[in-house]
């Protein structure tokens, strides 16, 4: 068998870029409009920064040790205690798979109108053929699916931004600074499980890494401000109103469609790759084409138009454990439990900060929750780890 092709640093920025340019992102975008402008550009940069620090550090543990996210987490919790972050992996990312068909088909159907299902089934037909080609050879269709998006996203952010001044519109109440730097956080957070899918096969780990976080942050930031900008614009947060408003008709259908692919792709693949850590026999690529196949069903029988509560629950999984992980890895440098079956001090170390989280939402924090609860369980785990005898 022949040895696995390395990914470049470019194909792994190729694919971030992807991951950002999503309707999700533009759609959370919209709910940051309440602040005004300037305060919602801040949070929105302040958000960014502590997520995609947590995604860098995430994606650089993965590129080292040559794991997937949820083998590389087996490192801190043990063979079977990762296994419970691989469930909890799988059950999110079919989610994902299930609200960005959802919001893609919706929006579509808003700009065209038709049945749902019908475009539900268009958008996962084409996730089923990108799972098909496969990530290694995405290459050709990935640069030309991208040079589409970037520039239409470009005219879509030159209408918002020449059409009326968004500047100027005045905030109101309904969102606290603090709740919106945690909105910026969530969706970073959310690829945590998921980075190390990708970086793993990297050429060279730290650059590739880099190069994903450094595209990622940006180009969410960017689809966060454009959600902000129609909203403010538009005076709501509907897709298919801000595109028509905006005066994009087909090159709307295409930005909806190919944004939608190229990120849910991400998000089934990984389910494939998260499923191999559950069940040896199954391959990766035959589980990501069935995450698909359910996400279809379930975004054609179950509405799906509300998804902050969704974003906090993956917070509040996944942001502790990359705190252990971090703590473990860097600091204590002790990152070698997936020999045993359970590392039952930071299986109980992630639970205190899962309630943590949980607790801290309800408390309007200026920095949002996922930064606190972070740095109290990485320092509970430094106090609960003992001391490495010197020689």
């Amino acid at each position: 068998m022949s040895e696995q092709k390395k990914t470049t640093s470019f194909q792994n920025g190729l694919i971030w870029f992807g991951a950002g340019v999503s309707i999700a992102e533009i759609l959370t975008g919209t709910y940051f409009a309440p602040l005004g402008f300037a305060k919602g550009l801040a949070a929105i940069l302040i958000g960014h920064i502590i997520g995609c620090t947590m995604f860098f550090f995430s994606g650089l543990i993965g590129g080292r040790t040559r794991k997937s996210a949820m083998e590389s987490v087996k490192l801190s919790f043990g063979g079977r205690g990762g296994l419970i972050f691989a469930a909890l992996n799988v059950l999110q990312l079919v989610g994902w798979t299930a609200i960005m068909i959802y919001d893609g088909a919706g929006a579509v159907g808003g700009i065209f109108p038709g049945h749902a299902w019908i475009w539900c089934l268009v958008i996962g037909g084409l996730i089923l053929l990108w799972i098909a080609i496969g990530i290694t050879n995405l290459g050709p269709v990935n640069q030309v699916a991208m040079a589409a998006l970037f520039i239409l996203t470009i005219v879509l952010c030159k209408v918002i931004f020449t059409k009326g001044s968004v500047w100027t519109v005045p905030a109101k109440s309904g969102l606290s600074f603090g709740a919106a730097i945690e909105l910026a956080v969530a969706m970073p957070l959310s690829w945590l499980p998921l980075i190390s899918d990708y970086t793993r096969e990297a050429d060279k780990p730290f650059s590739a890494t880099l190069t994903s976080t450094l595209v990622y942050g940006g180009v969410s930031t960017w689809m966060y401000i454009i959600g902000m900008g129609a909203a403010l614009l538009t005076g709501g947060g509907d897709i298919a109103t801000i595109m028509v408003k905006a005066g994009l008709g087909i090159a709307a259908l295409v930005i909806v469609i190919l944004s939608t692919v190229t990120t849910t792709f991400l998000d089934a693949w990984s389910a494939g790759i998260s499923t191999e850590s559950l069940w040896k026999p199954g391959t990766g690529k035959n589980v990501a084409l069935l995450a698909t196949v359910i996400g279809m069903v379930l975004a054609m029988i179950f509405p799906m138009d509300d998804i902050t509560d969704f974003l906090y629950l993956i917070g509040s999984v996944f942001a502790p454990m990359i705190a252990v992980q971090i703590a473990d890895y860097f600091i204590l440098k002790k990152a070698d439990s997936a020999g045993q079956a359970w590392n039952v001090r930071n299986l109980i170390v992630w639970a205190i900060g899962f309630v943590l989280y949980r607790l801290l939402m309800k408390v309007d924090l200026p920095v949002g929750s996922t930064l606190p609860d972070m740095a109290v369980t990485m320092v509970i785990l430094l106090i609960a780890s003992p001391k490495t005898k010197k020689a």
